[in-house]
């Protein structure tokens, strides 16, 4: 058994509990569709970065991925009775929103040194205007400075998920973006950012159109370019 699999108290088993709460409660309230979960790489040190528009985004990933993703999360989120506990459980890891946080900064790159999936929401915080936005330098960084590819991909629908009307969440996996030609630096981060977010758009875009087509089983995402 890898080393890496007790980061943070996550065991094994953690991730079998995990994989059957969260996977069935997204099912269940998310109505998730996920397209491209084919592309996860299953082994090796990775970024995953996608947009966000609701709390149940981290749930629809996290419940489907073959893998345990490392999910970031703002410290309010934390604190919060029952919640925080849930989250913690599951190996979660606090951030400081707007503030300089170099232990969460060492946190997220000892995940992706270790050879595990680490989660990024690349915006820093929630959307609530249902179109993705700027991206946050914090998963190009990652990936640049541990030289681990990133694995984009983009949500659609959960904008207007509530748990009194059950809307419809689509997910698409895209395929990992390899940024080992770029300088760890702050000129290549705003270039990988620059292409991360173009990709995640091109992603979303891509649900918009198989959501207006009835979103039908057994599509490929397309590739990029």
């Amino acid at each position: 058994m890898k080393e890496s699999e007790y980061l943070y108290g996550y065991t094994p088993r953690r991730m079998w509990i995990g994989q059957a709460i969260i996977g069935n409660l997204a099912r269940g309230f998310g109505r998730v569709r996920s397209y491209g979960l084919e592309n996860v790489p299953l082994e090796g040190g990775l970024v995953f970065a996608a947009n966000h528009f609701s709390f149940i985004d981290p749930l629809a990933f996290g419940g489907l991925c073959p893998r345990r993703i490392y999910f970031m999360a703002k410290t309010e989120a934390m604190s919060a009775p029952g919640l925080a506990q849930l989250l913690r459980f599951f190996g979660t890891i606090p951030v400081r929103r707007g503030e300089s946080d170099r232990e969460a900064v060492r946190m997220m790159r000892e995940i992706a040194r270790a050879g595990e999936m680490l989660g990024v929401f690349v915006e820093g915080t929630r959307r609530k205007t249902g179109v993705p936005g700027e991206a946050m330098p914090g998963a190009a960084m990652v990936a640049l400075q541990e030289n681990v590819p990133v694995l984009p991909a983009a949500v659609r629908g959960s904008e207007s998920w509530k748990l009194w009307n059950l809307h419809p969440v689509t997910l698409a996996w895209g395929y990992p973006m390899d940024f080992s030609g770029l300088p760890a630096s702050s000129k290549g981060y705003r270039e990988a950012t620059v292409e991360i977010q173009r990709e995640i758009y091109r992603l979303w875009t891509w649900l918009g159109d198989v959501q207006a087509q009835g979103r039908p089983r057994g599509l490929t995402v397309p590739r990029p370019g």
